[in-house]
């Protein structure tokens, strides 16, 4: 899962043009949320099977709200990777972190099944579970609207433009999931009391077995070269109908932006 700017903050760029991540409030991006639900019903039908749910980020001090977050929704344990050297790292960087972090965790016991929600919030680049797949070599279902399962076969639905199609596929896999599957629950006032006592551990990149100069900026093989502010938003073309030509004024308008 990924913490992300709040999309309602004031969001800037740091003098490298990357994304300011630690002067601006950040939150769980939302379509993590989705796959956290996802994780949580997946367990509700198995009941009676040992299932853990671990919720994994990376990102800086404050991308931990993410994890509390998760645990707060019912997830069993957290894992946050933070380290200096990872500021500015690219989709190919993070996937090596998150990947590593995959590989730790199963070493203590084995994941079925890394699930992770369509795409970030901020970036939406939709790339990083296809990378952990390669990565875990592990196969993949991506952009998952209904997921079901049956021991291990998972059936999953893809709504496409112009075609539905069914997937299956055996754990162990990757799956990422889109808005269509579900409502993600709210923190109960008993979950949130439950997540403070719940384990959360906090790894460096040494402890993953990821050296510095494999992750950020410099390693990246993606680079902001700049940005600038969107310009304000002028006042519109106001069409009114004083004599029955209005209707003929929207039309052309609407004609002129190539709406219609």
């Amino acid at each position: 899962m990924k913490y992300v700017p709040d999309a309602t903050a004031d969001r800037q760029f740091e003098s490298d043009n990357t994304v300011d991540r630690v002067g601006v409030d950040g939150l769980l991006s939302e379509l993590d949320e989705y796959a956290v639900e996802q994780a949580l019903q997946l367990r509700e039908k198995r009941e009676g099977e040992e299932i853990e749910i671990t919720a994994l980020t990376v990102g800086p001090e404050k991308a931990v709200d993410a994890i509390r977050k998760a645990l707060q929704m019912g997830a069993d344990k957290g894992v946050h990777v933070v380290d200096d050297a990872i500021a500015g790292s690219d989709s190919v960087a993070t996937s090596l972190v998150l990947a590593k972090a995959i590989e730790k965790i199963s070493a203590e016991k084995k994941v079925d099944l890394v699930m992770s929600g369509m795409a970030s919030t901020d970036a939406s680049m939709s790339v990083v579970p296809a990378m952990l797949a390669e990565r875990l070599d592990l196969p993949q279902v991506t952009f998952a609207s209904v997921v079901e399962s049956q021991g291990e076969v998972f059936r999953v639905r893809r709504d496409g433009d112009s075609a539905t199609e069914i997937i299956e596929g055996r754990l162990p896999m990757v799956l990422s999931v889109t808005d269509q599957t579900g409502e993600a629950r709210y923190p109960s006032f008993k979950g949130i009391m439950a997540a403070k006592k719940k384990p959360l551990e906090t790894w460096s990149l040494s402890d993953i077995g990821v050296e510095a100069d494999q992750v950020g900026l410099s390693a990246s093989w993606t680079a902001v070269e700049g940005t600038e502010a969107r310009p304000p938003r002028t006042q519109g073309e106001i069409v009114t109908d004083e004599d029955g030509s209005g209707a003929k004024a929207l039309v052309d308008f609407l004609a002129s932006k190539k709406f219609i």
